[in-house]
Formats: C-alpha cells, structure tokens, sequence
C-alpha cells in the first residue's frame, strides 16, 4: 500500500499546506538534538550538579532521568506520527482531548519555548563573557551581557528568516559539532598529564551543599539532567516542514534523545574524572566551573580553545530553538489563539518561511530577559518557564491518548502493544519532574535562593486561563485553513494588534 502524501495528511487534519517541505529525516533528527545540547545544559548546570549530590547523583540521574525521557519521547513520537503539524503538543492535545485541553497546552508550550530561548542565548551572551574575560580581560556586566544577547538574538533571527534549507544545513553542522565538541573535549582532558580523579569518586562520591537532606538532594539533583533533556518537541513543530513526516519526525524525537543521553554520559563523566579541585572548580572566579577544569587541566589557552568549543555549539542550540518556536507561534496564530494573529501567521512569498514569526521569536525573550540587568532571580523566574512549561505539554497528549483507549488511530510509527505500559510510565514521570522541577533546591529560602518555578507555571496557567475566557472561546479555531495568508508583502496593519 503506498503511504499517504505528507500534504494530503495536512489536508486530512483541516490545514492547507503553505510551508517550504525540504527537510529530510536527518534533518529532522538535527533539530531536536540541537535544541537538547548536552554542551549547553551539561555545562552550564554543571556546577549546580557539583552542589547538589556530587558525582554519584549527576551521573545516577543522568542515566535514570535519561531512560525515562526516552519513554516519553517514545511516546509522544507515537501521537506526533498521526498529528504530524508545526503546533506540536498543542494540536495534538485537542484532536485527542477538546478545545481547551488544546489552548492550555498551547499556551504553556509556547510560554515554554521563549523561555527556553531566553535561556539559552543569554546564557550563550554569558559564556562568551567568561571568554572575553580569559582573553582580554574584560570583565562581563550585566549591561554587557545583555548587549551580546542582543547580538545573538539578532543573528538567530536573520538566519532563520532566510529559510528552513539554511537552518536544516546549520543543525546538521550542529550534530557533528556537538559529538565531535564531545569527543574533543573528554579526549584532551583524559589525554592531559595531570592527575585525574578515581572511578570510585566519578562513580560514588556524594557531596551536598544544599542544607537539605541526602535523599531529598538525590532528588533535585536530577534537575541537570531534567533540564538539559527538553525541547525535543522541536521535531514536530518542523513536521510541516519535512518529507514523510510521520516517520521523520517521530523518529527524529526518539534519536535525538538516546544519542543525548549516551553523549551527555560520556561528557560529565570526562569532566568528573579531570576535576583537580572540588571546592576551587565550584568557586571559581570564571563563574563556570567546566571552565576552572579545562583551565586546571589545560592553562589559559587549551581552556580557551575548549570553550569556544563550547560556545558555538551553544549558538546553534539557541538558532534551532528559535526555528522550533517561531513554527509554533506560526501554527498557533493559525489557529487564531495570538492577539494579532494575522500578522504572526503569514508565510514569505520567497522563502516559505514564517518570518514574522521568527522576529516574534526574537523580540519577547530579549524582552523577558531585561530583568537580568537588575536582578538574576527575577530573570531566573522568567526562564523556569523553559521547563515546567513544556515539559508537562510532552505528558499531555500522551494521557489524552490513552484515555481515548481504542478511539486512538496511531500514524504508522507506534509501539502499538507497548504503548499503554509504556505511556503510563511516561505520564507519571512528566507529573513527578514537574513536582521536582519546583521544589525548594538551597536552605534557608530566601529572595536569592527561592525557585520561581512553581510561581511561573501558576502564573503560566493563569495567563492561559484569562485568555481562554477574554477571547479564547470567541476566536479559537484548531486549523483556521481558510485564513491562509501567504503573502509577505501585504499591510502589516490588516493582522495587527
């Protein structure tokens, strides 16, 4: 029998094909994988690893954490294979469950994909401070840090707009960057002819700074790996982008994050074992500790090299992540749920692309981000969003579709028998991190310590709330397919706020 044309499955599902379709399977993979980057999450909550739980905990969760991931991205790539759309969670979650099971994914996706870009790319614009510091001596302010910000947004913006064929090549660069980074970087500080750290430390070695409990700490600890493991969605929200989309993508999924999960492995173990001193590495005055290692291990100049390394495998994380969520933010005004949806929903005439989008995409996380300039847990209450936004919209359409039972028609990538076992295990564990990601993580909690991520989901589930109620029953339309505004050129005015 010969599989359906991904257009004709687009038709099926009540949208009218607009997007240029010229990312292959491998491509699809790319993304994701870009989004996930273990050089980015690894390293910049590597520190955070060191003080709550040490070694064992990293590494333990790590593997733990992992496998459970790879459930759920196994069982989300089954629902995305029937829903093969840019909206992602989103249209999935109200094919399966309704209207506004549909808009509270949305909204919590969406809020949690900028914040994820806010993250992402100022902790890029952080990173290539502590470079500027090693080779010139600048010290990085947060005025500085939020001009390179900018900078990078900038950049992600104008190289997304020129078309889905350029950012498929730079996430398919980013593949290799980012094993080859790995590679490079566990073979200089394996190879270096300094002392390196037992197997039993690597392996057993406890530490907590955090004032709470060891078993308490063995829980939050597994934020490292909680963390570094989202954005994997990213691969559905390109579907519309990409040829036989209900095997790509899903598949797509799936790889992006065992392969992941064996890199991430191998990298924080490389960095355990270099470690030369565990209090020194955790204050060090680069503000982050991978740095102290490579400079213990390497002097001035190996650490520099490794950190650039580190840096542009960061820079195309933050650009795959910008294409994701500009192709949501596309799909949902689509669906009429953004104010000014018309403007936010047009494709280039050229590239087929949604530029406007992409400029949505850029503008709100440097908005977000402005807190940063005068206070770090502010800016740090914003970008939680990242994760307890979107990881609960992973969990979603996985238990709407099990709930439907037999209703369910899987696409033609499914785990068919196990997929009840394993969506269940699935679901629990995306209620369970939730929980985690917005538990206390330092005693005594104070303004500095407190974690903000529990205030911004409820602030997130408000938001999506008013909404639902102010205009959200009035406009909302899943498809919305014969709004189709494919001309770039026509008056910005006609979709305005």
């Amino acid at each position: 029998m010969t599989p359906p044309d991904d257009d004709d499955v687009l038709q099926a599902l009540g949208i009218k094909p607009e997007l240029s379709r010229k990312m292959g399977t491998f491509g699809n993979y790319a993304i994701s994988f870009s989004v996930i980057c273990i050089l980015a999450g690894g390293m910049s909550l590597f520190g955070f690893g060191l003080g709550h739980g040490g070694p064992v905990v990293m590494l333990g969760t790590w593997v733990a954490i992992g496998g459970l991931t790879l459930l759920v991205a196994m069982s989300l790539a089954d629902v995305v294979s029937a829903y093969p759309t840019s909206g992602g969670p989103y249209f999935m979650a109200e094919k399966l469950g309704g209207q506004r099971w549909g808009w509270y994914t949305g909204w919590l996706n969406l809020l949690g994909l900028l914040g994820a870009i806010a993250g992402i790319d100022y902790g890029a614009a952080a990173f290539i401070g502590a470079f500027a510091q090693l080779q010139w001596a600048i010290t990085p302010t947060p005025a500085s840090t939020m001009l390179i910000f900018a900078a990078i947004l900038l950049l992600h913006g104008l190289l997304n707009s020129a078309g889905v064929r350029l950012v498929t090549v730079l996430n398919s660069v980013s593949v290799w960057w980012q094993l080859g980074g790995v590679a490079v970087i566990v073979g200089t500080l394996t190879l270096a002819p300094t002392p390196h750290q037992s197997v039993s430390f690597v392996f057993t070695h406890f530490h907590n700074d955090t004032g709470f409990s060891p078993l308490y700490v063995a829980l939050i600890g597994g934020l490292l790996a909680g963390y570094t493991f989202c954005g994997y969605d990213a691969s559905s929200h390109v579907a519309e982008e990409t040829t036989d989309a209900q095997n790509s993508a899903p598949k797509g999924m799936v790889r992006s994050v065992w392969v992941s999960w064996v890199a991430g492995f191998v990298l924080i173990a490389g960095l355990l074992f270099a470690m030369q001193d565990y209090t020194a590495t955790q204050n060090t005055a680069t503000g982050v500790p991978p740095v102290q290692i490579f400079l213990d291990v390497l002097g001035p100049s190996g650490a520099k090299a490794l950190l650039l390394i580190v840096i542009i495998a960061m820079l195309f994380c933050g650009n795959a992540e910008v294409a994701a969520a500009s192709r949501m933010i596309y799909a949902f005004s689509r669906s009429r749920a953004l104010p000014g949806w018309k403007s936010w929903r047009r494709v280039n005439a050229r590239t087929k692309t949604p530029t406007r989008a992409v400029w949505f995409a850029v503008v709100v996380p440097f908005a977000l981000a402005l807190p940063a300039l005068w206070s770090p847990a502010a800016y740090g209450a914003i970008t939680a969003i990242n994760a307890v936004g979107m990881i609960p919209t992973y969990g979603i359409p996985v238990y709407l579709a099990l709930r439907k039972g037999r209703a369910y028609q899987s696409g033609p990538w499914t785990l068919g028998r196990w997929r009840r076992p394993v969506g269940v295990v699935a679901v629990v564990y995306v209620v369970v991190i939730t929980v985690v990601f917005c538990l206390p993580q330092t005693a005594p909690i104070t303004g500095e310590t407190f974690n903000y991520a529990g205030v911004t989901l409820a602030i997130a589930l408000l938001l999506a709330a008013l909404t639902w109620m102010t205009r959200g029953k009035r406009d909302y339309q899943l498809a919305a397919a014969g709004t189709a505004l494919p001309d770039e050129a026509a008056a910005f005015g006609e979709g305005g706020f």
